[in-house]
């Protein structure tokens, strides 16, 4: 099956907005064993936008066309298209109704112009938008699809991945059962995870085996067609046997979730608990570990202890391990996890301590990153990190490696007895 990919936005051809959707959603179309033959990026306006989706009509199956959903009198997107179809748009209640709960919940009156989104095409389909205010739609006509996303990635993402893969799957499986399975790792990149099982990828074709980066993390997904559901699972088995018996000390889930959703339901699995003491990170660690619903089970509370003053003053690290050996060393990455260890008791501490950039910090270099792992008994364990990229990655890329920490700790049977 042939699939293309339309972003909309003038922003696109301004160089405003990079275009990340095509890409994205070509490697989420090969992993489904569809095959994506065009990208194209048009502005707002409605005749080119016309042009562009009468060319798609004519050459592909299956189209995607991102953007332009929005209230504004620019997003014309399904307006364009349903002008070319000739299939109607109607308000649905439904979409009324979370449009006026999403605005009552911000305490804000709706602006009239937000209910155009209310409008959807007349017996097609509604992906509810868990992030924003645009649902996305399907809708199929002469043997075609299209699927119409939100432009933010935010929004875009999680909708493709929890609604419209599902769709996907069960539109065209084409009397076969197409089962797609994604396996989650931290630690290992994706070029490095991909050579590993390079073989695997070169030799099969049913299952198809395609990787792909996250913003932290990389996702293996295994994607198999057969005659059954069980049949499909079947193909997909020996292979992800296989893929997990080489790389398996980094697949934190057989599922695709978030690391720290991981690491919660472990703790709370287990009956244990768990504190933070945080520098480079500023809150990350904690905001990540508390993100997840019923996190207040595990999650006991954290200390930013941003400058050295509130390392001294308000955690009680001494005086002569910051004199000695700085802010930013293993040494005071364990006194950190041993003081916050006396303060709230639990069974697990993790802390953080590194110069998150873009500048030096007491001639120690932007990446250098020290966390510590402390449980109720037993000595601190500090891990010594060189990370790279931007201020923001190297903060998310140190709390995502300490929540992995826990978690491979929590996997391996390495806890308080």
């Amino acid at each position: 099956m042939r699939a293309e990919v339309i972003t909309v936005g003038s922003e696109l051809l301004l160089g405003e907005t990079v275009d990340t959707h095509s890409a994205y959603l070509s490697r989420e179309c090969f992993s489904l064993g569809v095959e994506v033959v065009f990208h194209t990026s048009v502005g707002d306006d409605q005749a080119r936008l016309m042009e562009v989706i009468e060319q798609a009509h004519r050459r592909s199956q299956l189209v995607f066309l991102c953007g332009g959903l929005g209230p504004t009198l620019d997003d014309l997107t399904k307006e364009t298209l349903s002008d070319f179809l000739g299939i109607p748009l109607v308000r649905d209640p439904a979409v009324v109704t979370a449009l006026e709960e999403w605005f009552q919940g911000r305490s804000r009156n709706i602006p009239s112009n937000n209910y155009k989104q209310a409008h959807v095409f007349e017996d097609g389909v509604v992906f509810h938008n868990a992030h924003g205010t645009a649902p996305g739609l399907a809708v199929s006509k002469d043997g075609v699809t299209y699927v119409l996303l939100p432009g933010p990635p935010r929004e875009l993402i999680p909708m493709f991945e929890q609604q419209v893969r599902p769709y996907i799957l069960d539109t065209f499986a084409s009397g076969q059962a197409l089962v797609s399975e994604a396996l989650s790792f931290f630690g290992i990149g994706e070029s490095l995870l991909e050579e590993t099982c390079k073989d695997l990828i070169e030799a099969n074709d049913n299952p198809i085996i395609a990787t792909y980066a996250k913003e932290a993390g990389v996702t293996l997904r295994l994607t198999a067609r057969a005659a059954t559901e069980s049949a499909a699972r079947e193909l997909i088995a020996p292979i992800k046997t296989e893929v997990l018996k080489r790389t398996g000390d980094y697949c934190y889930s057989e599922r695709e979730e978030p690391l720290e959703e991981v690491v919660m339901r472990s703790l709370i699995q287990q009956g244990k608990t768990v504190a933070v003491a945080e520098s480079c990170t500023g809150g990350m660690l904690s905001h990540l570990l508390t993100s997840m619903k019923g996190s207040s089970q595990a999650f006991m509370g954290g200390i930013v202890s941003y400058s050295a003053f509130s390392k001294e003053q308000v955690v009680g690290v001494p005086e002569e391990i910051l004199e000695q050996h700085g802010t930013v060393s293993s040494h005071t990455a364990e006194a950190l996890a041993e003081r916050v260890r006396e303060q709230f008791a639990t069974d697990f501490v993790l802390s953080v301590t590194g110069v998150a950039g873009p500048d030096e910090v007491e001639g120690k270099p932007v990446g250098l990153v020290f966390i510590g792992l402390k449980e109720a008994s037993g000595p601190v364990r500090v891990y010594r990190l060189q990370l790279r990229g931007s201020r923001r990655r190297i903060q998310l890329q140190a709390a995502k490696q300490a929540c992995f920490i826990l978690q491979q700790c929590l996997k391996k049977g390495e806890t308080t007895r």
